[in-house]
């Protein structure tokens, strides 16, 4: 009898050991693999709350938002797990933009980042995406290099590219005997715009007679502007971001009057009211409200309006969306699990839809293919600055830019 209660014992004591650990096991996996539908899905964003694209960080937290809200019809979950989203600012400086992100990182154990406003700051935290082994969507930073000569493998892009701006901006002046200047910020994504636009321009027969880069920081543009006039070419494509624009010192010089052509991508709505002197002008446009037509713009446009007292989503609300469209996308179609192997394996060649319509991030470089405008400024009564009206649809595959992550 002994012998058996001894057994029994120890039967007892082995079956207990056995489901403590099996219960510890099972508690370590559901805590540190965060693929618990008890663990939320943490989302950090990086945005220039302040400094000079706080305009354009304001837009893209608005569109993450709101895009957050359409992708899970309102209940911010996917899988049974609550999406949380934390917001960080750059303040537009690279250094602040590292501080930032790697709090969200180390401290906040974001599954995924978003962002940047300003290509500095973007390129600045690339590298802490791939040693932090944690995917990031970038919006609205458009240096191409971020998804070329810095890219890697955790880095998805929703903005657009310089390049597909390029093809955007080529398309709608460039053509053989034609000689084009350019004036842009002295920073990575003025001169990767110029470089990309160059490329377009010169392979539709274009001359580039004259690169001019300001300080980016600049408020008096009179040198450069100047340098321009002296080239003497039959336009002048602006790639420019910020709140100090030069178009009230492009018409104060009369560079029009001089026959120089201007063309430029449209900017936000509180730029475009500085470029009353433009109207007729011909280039292009990332979005304005009326351009695209689908359901999930007329959304877009219907629910700002009802959230933010009646205002227009911008230039960078629609990437917002895009970006916040995309993650709960590549959610759904991982049941939730944020493994980043999987994650990366679900997005290379994922289409989604935006309210510019269809993006496809591209397997090769994680670069959203997506449409862009060909469009007119002109005078619309009741509005009191020029309206991009649509000439044609740029699509996706028209602006495919080159892959330069070779």
């Amino acid at each position: 009898m002994k012998s058996s209660s001894r057994k029994m014992a120890i039967f007892c004591l082995a079956f207990f050991i056995m489901i403590f650990a099996s219960a510890c096991n099972s508690e370590k996996s559901s805590g540190d693999g965060k693929d618990s539908k008890k663990d939320p899905i943490k989302i950090g964003v990086l945005a220039s709350q302040t400094g000079a694209l706080e305009s354009y960080g304001k837009q893209t937290l608005r569109g993450f938002e709101l895009g957050l809200d359409y992708a899970t019809d309102g209940k911010r979950e996917v899988a049974g797990r609550k999406i949380e989203f934390i917001v960080e600012d750059t303040e537009t400086k690279p250094e602040v933009a590292v501080q930032k992100a790697t709090k969200l990182l180390e401290d906040d154990e974001v599954d995924f980042l978003v962002g940047s406003s300003s290509s500095g700051d973007t390129l600045a935290v690339l590298p802490l995406a791939e040693e932090y082994e944690k995917i990031m969507v970038v919006e609205p930073a458009v240096a191409d290099s971020i998804t070329g000569s810095e890219f890697n493998k955790y880095i998805f892009r929703t903005a657009r590219n310089s390049s597909q701006d390029a093809v955007a901006g080529a398309a709608a002046i460039a053509k053989k005997g034609v000689k084009i200047a350019t004036l842009a910020p002295d920073n990575s994504f003025g001169r990767d715009g110029v470089a990309a636009f160059k490329e377009s321009a010169v392979k539709l027969g274009a001359d580039l007679a004259h690169e001019e880069y300001a300080d980016p920081a600049a408020t008096d543009f009179t040198s450069n502007i100047q340098k321009v006039i002296d080239a003497k070419p039959d336009y002048l494509f602006v790639i420019w971001a910020g709140a100090n624009t030069p178009w009230n010192q492009i018409a104060d010089m009369k560079v029009q009057e001089k026959g120089i052509k201007i063309s430029t991508g449209a900017p936000d709505i509180a730029a475009l009211s500085t470029m009353t002197p433009l109207v007729g002008m011909e280039g292009f446009s990332v979005y304005y409200y009326d351009l695209p037509k689908n359901e999930i713009n007329d959304w877009l446009v219907t629910e700002h309006k009802k959230r933010f007292n009646n205002e227009l989503p911008d230039l960078f609300t629609p990437g917002g969306m895009s970006a916040a469209i995309s993650i709960v996308e590549a959610l759904k179609k991982t049941a939730g699990n944020t493994d980043v192997n999987k994650l990366i394996k679900t997005m290379e060649g994922m289409s989604f839809e935006t309210p510019k319509g269809t993006m496809t991030f591209r397997p090769e470089d994680h670069q959203a293919l997506q449409a862009l405008y060909a469009i007119k400024l002109e005078k619309k009564a009741g509005v009191d600055y020029p309206v991009p009206v649509l000439i044609r649809e740029l699509s996706p595959e028209e602006t495919a830019p080159p892959i330069m992550n070779k």
